[in-house]
């Protein structure tokens, strides 16, 4: 069944089509498109994504904003104007009734991308890595949008942890404390985003699809707070960043923003790219392991959402 957000809200005639006939819908946010991979390979990537959620037999729904529209998928225009227009904004959910008013064009990030994709009655989000608390919170205060949307926004996430330039501990504390519930794909431990694990223990564990289904059903049967699900998906062994230069390169990169006074929502681009940049582009093939992962998994369980 469509939203009532149809009204503000722009779906593809896929994506249209298949919320009219109850398919399975993954939605893709667009931020890895415009700001986070280089071009021509950005495009390459935002088309292979949705490859793989088609070859999984779910569609693919890569949110993005064009001239003030929220679009709930891209055709082949839109998803090459993400990849190529320069000057996009990077927008949360809070610069979306702004972007709308302005008629401006950006992409969206894990909190706009979730926000919407709810709205549009899309169930399921995979992304690579979410925000979270960031280091030195005590003193800056300085915590993503993503979670503060997913503790208010009924949707499945897989993701490969939280990104691993923040503060993990405390970002899990924070998520159990706004009752965001958190499983690990195969897992006793949380991922590292890059890494396949950040030492951390998980206190739930699923082994398939069905289970992420079944938790979904379960929590619109109990009712409650519009909370999200988090599946935690580690990226593999044996394509992970190697560990000992994903510490090092880290602690080069706090250590120059430290000096350079890089704060606020600069800190995260400025440390990503100082670890693309440290590691020879090996964070980047990293992330793109785990994107492709979380996508296919999401895939799965959107087809078992579907059928159950």
């Amino acid at each position: 069944m469509r939203s009532t957000a149809d009204s503000v809200l722009q779906p593809s005639d896929e994506v249209a089509e298949a919320l009219a006939g109850g398919a399975p819908v993954v939605a893709l946010e667009s931020t890895i498109i415009s700001h986070g991979l280089p071009q021509p390979r950005n495009l390459e990537v935002a088309r292979e994504l949705e490859e793989i959620v088609r070859a999984a037999g779910a569609v693919p729904a890569t949110i993005a904003v064009l001239d003030g529209v929220p679009r709930i998928g891209l055709d082949a225009a839109g998803l090459e104007r993400i990849a190529t227009e320069p000057g996009l904004r990077k927008l949360g959910q809070r610069d979306l009734p702004v972007a709308a008013a302005l008629k401006a064009s950006g992409a969206t990030t894990v909190s706009a991308t979730s926000f919407l994709a709810a709205r549009a009655g899309v169930r399921i989000f995979a992304t690579g890595g979410l925000g979270g608390v960031h280091r030195g919170w005590t003193e800056d205060q300085d915590e993503s949008a993503d979670l503060d949307t997913l503790a208010r926004t009924r949707i499945t996430v897989v993701c490969a942890g939280v990104k691993s330039i923040l503060d993990v501990p405390a970002t899990l504390q924070r998520l159990e404390t706004r009752g965001v519930s958190v499983v690990g794909y195969r897992t006793d431990a949380f991922p590292g985003f890059y890494l396949n694990t950040s030492g951390l223990p998980i206190d739930w564990r699923i082994e398939s699809p069905e289970e992420a289904a079944a938790i979904m059903r379960g929590q619109d049967s109990l009712g409650g707070q519009e909370t999200a699900l988090i599946v935690a998906n580690p990226v593999p062994v044996d394509r992970q960043l190697d560990p000992e230069l994903h510490d090092r390169v880290l602690a080069e990169a706090l250590a120059a923003a430290e000096r350079e006074g890089v704060k606020g929502q600069a800190i995260t681009p400025f440390l990503l790219g100082y670890l693309v940049d440290g590691t020879g582009g090996a964070s980047l093939e990293a992330n793109l392991a785990a994107v492709r992962g979380n996508v296919a998994l999401a895939a799965r369980i959107a087809v078992s959402w579907a059928d159950s």
